[in-house]
């Protein structure tokens, strides 16, 4: 993880964003960027300075419909101290909420069905699967949307300060 942010109600935590560093390689992040060749320890230090994955966001259900989340979002984006801010979302095929949020919708990220681990090989050590069959089995087909938020002439957001 690289960074956390918390939405308060008066004493209570109401919603989270947690950011964290991005793959190695991601192909839309590829297309869109330009990059290709081999990715060197260089390659994976300067893509950790340049980018992060929004890889998290939770509201708590009661504030939920009340408008808030996207300007959440949104605000933690500008606070992240990062120029580019990335993310995958499943729900991005039916519900718009980064895209409110200021991310630009880039593509598909596709899947990987056809490998003998799936997409979920990723999730495992030495050989290892540290994930059940099950949530395999139900993910093994997903294609999450990528998206992509353009935060280097960002100014921080002070809606959510008090």
């Amino acid at each position: 993880m690289k960074r956390v942010l918390l939405l308060w109600h008066q004493s209570e935590p109401i919603g989270i964003c947690v950011f964290c560093t991005p793959a190695l390689s991601l192909r839309p992040r590829n297309r869109f960027f330009g990059l290709n060749g081999k990715r060197t320890r260089l390659f994976g230090r300067c893509l950790n300075e340049q980018l992060v994955t929004l890889s998290r966001v939770v509201l708590h259900p009661k504030y939920r419909g009340a408008g808030l989340s996207s300007a959440f979002v949104r605000c933690c984006c500008e606070l992240s101290g990062s120029p580019w801010i990335e993310t995958l979302a499943e729900m991005g095929h039916i519900n718009p909420f980064f895209e409110r949020a200021g991310f630009v919708r880039v593509g598909n990220a596709g899947n990987c069905s056809g490998s003998r681990t799936g997409h979920t090989g990723i999730y495992g050590v030495r050989g290892k699967r540290l994930i059940s069959r099950e949530s395999h089995r139900k993910s093994q087909y997903a294609t999450p949307v990528y998206y992509v938020f353009d935060n280097r002439a960002s100014v921080p957001c002070e809606i959510f300060r008090s």
